[in-house]
């Protein structure tokens, strides 16, 4: 087993850290993020062996990589009960060729549809197991409180993750007019007597700022502890995110090589629909493991302060208007594993902990020009409109026949904008299900414009999707899990205040139900 320590980016906290320690801890004190001291690299030979292995297999040899602290038989039974009949294809991230350029890799195959199953079946595994060994060991613990702020997926692949797991609690906070009503009825609906969902009044940025105040806040904090819990994160500012999304950029590349969609050691270029900024972060840490990316392409939607940054290299949300657009899943402008970033291009947690002052106090920040030319050897971004993302689901549906989600309708017309001469992968993190009303829509917009065609205006959101399998003569099938929603409970009505105090009120007032 490789060994490697875990390191805040903003320097604050002075201690090396185990995998399991950075997994239960999931923000650094002082606000910082954890990331590996070291970046392993893995050979060409070794990414291209992976096509023998079953995806719990690539997963749990990836893992080795990175100094997981729990021992490799309990990493690879870990991994088959996080990727097995929990997902509805067998290859788990499978890579499909929609054009002979045009890859799409797939990782909406698990139990909510969303790219966020990819990890969030795996991490509380591994919380689970850094508790149990730490018990084991003799050591006394709280229980730990899971806090959640969600642009819509990650918040029911959490749920669906932590319910009714020992020594854990769930709570999710949504914004309650930025998310679809499916992704809306996936929470509110969730299953477990150790989760609770809340709507807020806001937007995303309001619910995660919230969040994270509750975490800085020693008040809440020492409360909790009286109560016997500890505040925890499954959001990606937790480092167990983040590696298993490494896992499927590597594993995508070795089945690009077995299908003949690259040459083994020929670059790819990546493009991801991104908000968060840690589904494409994770495709950079592949980049440094030594899989063949030449660019990583950063795809936004109307809320575009990633792009702006990428093409000047300053950061502002000072004079935004947060906009709500068909891909809410993207709909954020405070993108918090860009700090990890920052720090791997520039090895300095004092300049990154400057960076984060300066945007927490000031709305803004401006990197240095070397900085800047190394992001922009890496990562190009473009963005694209409310009204294109429908049309791209409409053009690639008609003339491919492949039927895409708006996140990855935004990711796509930003690779066919930036394609060079490279295979681009297309990274499409949610089933189109998901955003029923959107694709209905986009699928009529040629007659109807950009309105909702009047004969859909009273279905409910599982009857669109009705619809939609209707129009495409069944080729776009429902997942079950979506289709049945209809039919379960709303638990949690309830919606709340933004800022820390409404969150932290909620918190306090449902484990008190």
């Amino acid at each position: 087993m490789a060994s490697i320590s875990y390191r805040d980016t903003r320097g604050l906290d002075p201690m090396p850290r185990t995998f399991t320690d950075t997994v239960i801890k999931g923000i650094a004190p002082g606000g910082g993020l954890y990331v590996p001291e070291r970046v392993p690299v893995m050979p060409l030979g070794d990414i291209l062996g992976l096509r023998r292995l079953s995806y719990a297999e690539r997963a749990a040899r990836i893992y080795s990589l990175f100094g997981v602290d729990v021992h490799p038989e309990q990493v690879s039974a870990l991994m088959e009960s996080a990727y097995g009949e929990n997902f509805d294809h067998p290859g788990i991230a499978p890579v499909v060729e929609v054009t002979a350029d045009m890859h799409v890799l797939e990782l909406w195959h698990g139990p909510t549809s969303a790219f966020k199953d990819m990890a969030l079946q795996c991490m509380p595994l591994l919380f689970s197991e850094a508790i149990s060994m730490r018990l084991a060991a003799g050591e006394k613990l709280d229980d730990y409180l899971v806090l959640v702020a969600t642009s819509g997926d990650t918040g029911k692949a959490a749920l669906e993750g932590f319910a009714d797991r020992a020594h854990t609690g769930i709570v999710v906070f949504y914004p309650a007019d930025g998310v679809s009503e499916l992704q809306r009825k996936q929470m509110v609906t969730q299953r477990g007597d150790n989760v609770g969902v809340f709507g807020v009044r806001g937007n995303f940025d309001d619910c995660q700022n919230a969040v994270k105040a509750a975490f800085a806040d020693e008040t809440f904090n020492s409360r909790l502890h009286e109560r016997g819990l500890r505040l925890s994160s499954a959001n990606s500012i937790n480092w167990g995110r983040l590696l298993p999304q490494i896992v499927y950029y590597v594993s995508a590349y070795a089945d690009m090589v077995a299908q003949g969609g690259v040459a083994p050691g020929h670059d790819i270029d990546v493009c991801v629909p991104t908000g968060n900024f840690g589904n494409i972060l994770a495709g950079f840490y592949a980049r440094k493991m030594g899989v063949p990316i030449g660019r990583l392409l950063c795809a936004s939607n109307e809320n575009n302060v990633l792009t702006d940054f990428i093409a000047t290299g300053v950061y502002d949300i000072r004079s935004r208007t947060f906009v709500t657009t068909p891909s809410p899943s993207m709909d954020i402008l405070i993108s918090s594993n860009l700090e990890r970033l920052l720090f791997e291009l520039t090895r300095d947690p004092e300049t990154v902990r400057g960076w984060m002052s300066e945007l927490e106090r000031d709305g803004h920040f401006q990197v240095d020009r070397e900085t800047f030319a190394a992001l922009r050897e890496v990562i190009l971004g473009d963005w694209v409109s409310n009204e294109e993302s429908l049309e791209v689901i409409e053009r690639v549906w008609s003339e491919e026949r492949y039927l895409l989600d708006p996140h990855t309708a935004v990711a796509w017309e930003v690779a066919e904008r930036l394609r060079a001469d490279d295979p681009v992968l297309v990274v499409s993190t949610a089933h189109w299900a998901k955003f029923g009303a959107d694709v209905y829509k986009a699928l009529n917009c040629l007659r109807h414009g950009d309105v909702l065609p009047a004969d859909a205006a009273d279905l409910s959101g599982v009857e669109l999707l009705a619809k939609v399998a209707e129009m495409t003569s069944g080729a776009a099938a429902v997942p079950r899990a979506l289709a049945e929603l209809d039919q379960l409970p709303e638990r949690f009505p309830a919606v709340v205040d933004a800022g820390r105090d409404g969150v932290e009120r909620a918190v306090l007032e449902w484990l008190d139900r």
